[in-house]
Parts: structure tokens; C-alpha cells; sequence
């Protein structure tokens, strides 16, 4: 018998999935504990909706990351920071400080996970940091360190 999975199921398979299983198994276990349904003609309608809606949202999920990603191309964040007399800055700038200034300069919001410094900022100039908004969709966001003026 052909089972439409609503749920994953170790050693048969994943939510959404159709799989051939016995007709006891799907009778008596699947279909009573609501993991499974008989896979007719509107459970498998249902199934290929529901995988066009996902490939869709997928798409549109892309589309928006690449069109943030040419945005952030062309930003300079600026971000001021204290020093010491030997012109070195207190601490260092983090990602949490990258995004906070995005938020508030530019209304762009993005996780501080998802910027990735190749290595701490702990002087003054200009820096590139890789941001990854989507799986195969990054930008390059030039982060520039000045002194604080009092």
C-alpha cells in the first residue's frame, strides 16, 4: 500500500514522503496514530501543492537575500569607536556592534550570527566583512573604524 507520511518515521522515511509499505503496517500503525494517510489521488494533490508553495517561498526567500546582498555591496558602515594615547581602540568592534549599526543607521536587520569576521577589529581603518544571508547568497560590507570625537 502507498502511504502519503504526515510525519517522519525512523527507518521509513521523512514528512511529505510516499512510501510503499505492507497493508498491515499501514492499517494498523501508521494510519491509527496519525503518521501516515493512504496515498489517493487528493493526498498526493495535496503533497505536490505543498511542495510547489515550499519551492516557491524557497525562491522568493532567495530573491529578497540577493536583493539585500547588492544593497549591502554598496554600504560603508561607520562605527566610532574610543582609544587609548597609544591609538589603539577599547575591546574590539563585533558583529553585535556591525549589526546594531545597521538596525539603526540603515533599518536593515540582520543577525549578528550571520556576520562573519575573519578576524577581531581591534584597530582603526577600513575592513571587509563577509555577511551570509542565505545558503550560496553572501555579501561584502565594508565596515570603517574611525576615532570618537568628543
Amino acid at each position: 500500500m502507498k502511504v502519503l507520511l504526515l510525519a517522519d518515521v525512523k527507518g521509513q522515511g521523512k514528512k511529505d514522503q510516499i512510501i510503499d509499505v505492507s497493508d498491515g503496517y499501514a492499517r494498523n500503525y501508521l494510519i491509527p496514530k496519525k503518521l501516515g494517510v493512504e496515498a489517493d489521488a487528493k493526498a498526493l494533490a495535496d503533497a505536490k501543492n505543498k511542495e510547489e508553495a515550499k519551492q516557491f517561498r524557497l525562491k522568493e526567500e532567495k530573491a529578497a537575500a540577493q536583493k539585500l546582498a547588492e544593497k549591502l555591496n554598496e554600504l560603508t558602515v561607520v562605527i566610532e569607536n574610543a582609544s587609548g594615547n597609544d591609538g589603539k581602540l577599547y575591546g574590539s568592534v563585533t558583529s553585535k556592534d556591525i549589526a546594531e549599526k545597521l538596525s539603526s543607521v540603515y533599518n536593515i536587520e540582520i543577525d549578528k550570527r550571520k556576520i562573519a569576521l575573519a578576524e577581531t577589529i581591534k584597530a582603526y581603518g577600513t575592513y571587509l566583512v563577509d555577511v551570509k544571508l542565505y545558503p550560496e547568497v553572501s555579501a561584502k560590507l565594508k565596515v570603517s573604524v574611525t576615532e570618537k570625537n568628543n
